[in-house]
Order: C-alpha cells, then sequence, then structure tokens
C-alpha cells in the first residue's frame, strides 16, 4: 500500500505543489489583508492540491506513449506498470471531484468557475500536440491560482489578483521553458510542439529571461497599485536574485542544472512571495 502511495505521489510531483500553492494562498492573503479564516485556508488547500493531482494524473495518462520514448520520463509509474491506468483514472476522477467539492465549500463563484477552470487544466496536456503556445498555457494554469485565492475568500473577483495572476503566468512560463530544453531532441523526434524544439535552446532561454524581466515589473506593479508595505518589498529582492540565479546556470551548452534552475530557486521565489506578501498585510 505505501508502496502505491509513494507511486501516486513521484507520478504526480507532488512537491512541485509548491509552485503554485503559495500563489492561491498569496491572492488569499491580499484578499481577506491578512490570513482568512482557518476553514478556508483548508478549503482552498484542499482546492489546490486536488486540482493539481487532477490536473498531473491526466498528463501522465495521455502522454504515457510520450513518456515510454523519453530517456528523462521512461522510468514513470505508468510506464514501468508500477501503476495501471485503471488506478490512475480512478486517481483522477477523485482528485477531480474533490476539487469541485472544495470550490462549493468555499462559495457560489466558486463553485461556478470551478468545472471550467479543471476542463481548462485537462485540456494543457494535450496542447503541445498541436500549438507551440503550450507553455503560456501551463503558465495561464498556474497563474489562475492567485485570482482563485482571491475568489475563494471574497467571492468576487477584481483587477489586483488578475494582475499578479498575470505575472505568476510569465513566470511560470519562463521556467517551463528552461525546464523544455532538456527535451528537445525527443520533442523533434515525436513531433511535439515545444518552442526549445522548434526554434533553439537558445532562443528559449532568450525568451524565458524576457518573460522573467515581465514578471518580476508586473510584481513590482502591484506592490505599487496595493501600497504593500516592505516585507512585500524584501520578498521582491530574493526573487530578483533567485532569478537571475536561475538564468545564470543554466546555458545553452551545458544544461546540467536544469533541477537546481527549476525546483530551488522557483521554490524559493513562491514561498518568498508569499511570506511577503503576508508580512506586508501585517505591517
Amino acid at each position: 500500500m505505501l508502496k502505491r502511495v509513494g507511486a501516486i505521489l513521484e507520478m504526480i510531483k507532488f512537491e512541485h505543489s509548491i509552485f503554485a500553492l503559495p500563489f492561491a494562498f498569496m491572492g488569499a492573503f491580499l484578499a481577506a489583508e491578512g490570513i482568512p479564516d482557518l476553514a478556508v485556508c483548508g478549503w482552498i488547500l484542499l482546492a489546490m492540491v486536488s486540482a493539481r493531482s487532477a490536473a498531473m494524473a491526466f498528463n501522465r495518462l495521455v502522454d504515457a506513449g510520450y513518456d515510454a520514448t523519453n530517456p528523462r520520463t521512461s522510468m514513470r509509474a505508468l510506464v514501468t506498470g508500477a501503476l495501471g491506468r485503471g488506478e490512475v483514472v480512478v486517481f483522477t476522477l477523485v482528485t477531480s471531484a474533490l476539487f469541485v467539492f472544495a470550490a462549493a465549500m468555499l462559495n457560489t463563484f466558486a463553485l461556478v468557475g470551478a468545472l471550467p477552470v479543471l476542463a481548462f487544466l485537462l485540456l494543457y496536456s494535450y496542447t503541445k500536440r498541436f500549438t507551440l503556445l503550450a507553455h503560456f498555457v501551463l503558465g495561464f494554469c498556474l497563474g489562475f491560482a492567485v485570482p482563485g485565492g482571491w475568489i475563494a475568500v471574497t467571492g468576487s473577483l477584481s483587477a489586483l489578483p488578475l494582475y499578479l495572476g498575470l505575472g505568476v503566468s510569465f513566470w511560470v512560463t519562463g521556467f517551463d521553458l528552461i525546464y523544455a530544453c532538456q527535451d528537445v531532441d525527443h520533442d523533434r523526434r515525436e513531433g511535439l510542439h515545444s518552442l526549445p524544439a522548434r526554434f533553439t535552446i537558445k532562443t528559449a532561454l532568450i525568451l524565458s529571461a524576457l518573460l522573467h524581466v515581465g514578471a518580476f515589473g508586473i510584481l513590482c506593479a502591484v506592490g505599487f497599485i496595493a501600497t504593500l508595505a516592505w516585507p512585500y518589498w524584501m520578498g521582491l529582492i530574493v526573487v530578483l536574485v533567485s532569478l537571475v540565479w536561475q538564468h545564470a546556470i543554466v546555458r545553452p551548452g551545458d544544461l546540467s542544472r536544469v533541477n537546481a534552475a527549476f525546483f530551488t530557486a522557483n521554490g524559493i521565489i513562491s514561498v518568498v512571495m508569499a511570506l511577503g506578501t503576508l508580512g506586508a498585510c501585517w505591517v
């Protein structure tokens, strides 16, 4: 049983929840001007984890054939048989239902938006088959965590979380471009539409850097618009250092440190920004 649970957690890369979850709470902190009610926090946590789990499991289902032909992913659970397709289908359905249930427990606005959001999350799994914009679709999926957190608290939507969500979308798209550089040969061989495969790794890294400049600019604009206190700006200093570092350690001819750029730098960014926002609400 524990082995099965471990295989599921590995399949959905549970630890990568750190990228989106803090930004959902960032939206919630801004809406509540501090920490929301404990029950609301719990439902936000369930909604975020279940939505991301459903999307990741569905992605593994529809991409199992591609995973089998990619040396980087050939040891994933569905490819090796550590998990069966039936198990993953059930897991996807259960986590999808949990997401809708959590949204219903929050408010009507969240419930009405739950199914369209879920559909969009699942659609992402197919985008690389037909469009170069797949990286941007992923960015939008994670960026919507911010207005999602705002909606969870207020039951409504305003411009501020949308601005912040756009910044997060730019950030995610940028680091997904870096991550996709590892699969250039595989994507070209399989006819998949990724920007690094369509153009060059150098081009993808330049675009990634431009997106991260845009993301940082938007985060600064949000701080001014919301007149956030100094903890937010201290967090932005850490964000800037982390962004510069990840671009400094990944080169077109050396992708050996992509995982450090992908997980370490971006994990720091998401956590620090959430804590900085919370601190700004308290000052």
